[in-house]
């Protein structure tokens, strides 16, 4: 199967189904085959597995011609990756590639202390264990940190120019996650640099996301900050649809959000994140080492707005704000 036949049917479903067959690989045994894992689900990651697929052509590999890829997605449930992962790791993979949040590449850096490990996380990799430095790894884990955990001030900054009078908010955190629990005390943080009344509604499932909808029914707050979390990616649309119920104003932290409809986002390039991991897996799979390349940061931000949303919220974007944008969806 290509890599673009694959990409098609994670469009049309989100099932196991879509895998590479054990057929397929036995077919051709010298290709190296590379495990990736992910918290998400495939139906919201086929612009990132799209992405990947890019950066691994960049290193001189194409998907069903010198390389096969085993995914592995959690449908954000991470009570699943230690069994998806040790499923990987016994097959065995030349390579691991660990996305959706930090709890996969913890998974993955518990599950294997010699398979290399390329990851995309939202935190920092040094404090997490992942890593010795960003500089030199020194271990068999290396990739993309996109901090992605570390932009609470900035977006309720951003909510807060849009809407200037909130001064109520709620956000909603997954507390059972590595990039939750440091989203939690920045949040607080920065509503307080803020001088803002910030509810957090900590959410674990699609269950807790229903819940939390109900008592913002009730609190009724002036905006809504979304933390990043792989169980808001894998429920986005609902999440969406709900908050525009709501006709709550809200920030989320990626892209993908904006384009389904929400008002607003700012984030790293998630894509391009992706992109540089499938880089990074080509060059160890032609003998790099993790140890020796060092984790990349995100240089470039990007801001999106989607104005019919504004327009429905019957919220007036200011102009210095819309200038900023790098996208906006009209």
């Amino acid at each position: 199967m290509k890599r673009r036949e694959f990409i098609a049917g994670l469009g049309a479903a989100a099932t196991p189904s879509f895998l590479w067959p054990l057929a397929a690989r036995a077919q051709q045994p010298a290709m190296p085959a590379i495990g990736f894992l992910s918290a998400r689900s495939a139906r919201d990651s086929v612009r990132n597995v799209a992405a990947f697929g890019k950066g691994l052509e960049e290193a001189g590999f194409t998907e069903g011609k010198n390389l096969s890829t085993e995914y592995r997605f959690a449908e954000g449930r991470l009570d699943r990756l230690p069994e998806l992962v040790a499923d990987l790791v016994r097959r065995p993979v030349a390579v691991l590639v660990a996305v959706g949040g930090a709890s996969s590449a913890l998974v993955a850096k518990k599950a294997t202390s010699t398979i290399p490990i390329v990851f995309v996380i939202g935190g920092d990799p040094v404090g997490l264990g992942l890593a010795f430095s960003l500089s030199r790894p020194d271990g068999n884990a290396t990739g993309m940190t996109i901090i992605s955990a570390d932009l609470a001030q900035k977006r309720l900054g951003l909510l807060r120019e849009l809407v200037p009078n909130a001064t109520a908010l709620a956000a909603l955190v997954n507390p059972n996650t590595p990039e939750g629990r440091v989203q939690l005390s920045d949040m607080r943080a920065a509503a307080l640099s803020l001088g803002l009344n910030l509810r957090i509604l900590e959410v674990g499932d699609e269950k807790g996301i229903e819940s939390a909808f109900a008592t913002l029914a009730r609190d009724k707050p002036d905006a809504l900050l979304v933390g990043s979390d792989p169980v808001f990616d894998v429920h986005r649309d609902r999440l969406v649809a709900l908050v525009a119920a709501a006709a709550l104003p809200a920030i989320y932290q990626f892209r993908d959000f904006a384009a389904a409809g929400g008002l607003m986002s700012y984030d790293p390039d998630i894509a391009d994140a992706h992109r540089q991991v499938g880089v990074y897996t080509g060059r160890i799979l032609k003998g790099a080492k993790p140890a020796d390349l060092p984790i990349q940061q995100p240089i470039k931000f990007q801001l999106v707005l989607n104005l019919k949303t504004a327009k429905t919220l019957g919220l007036d974007v200011p102009a210095n704000l819309l200038a900023r944008a790098d996208e906006v969806i009209e």
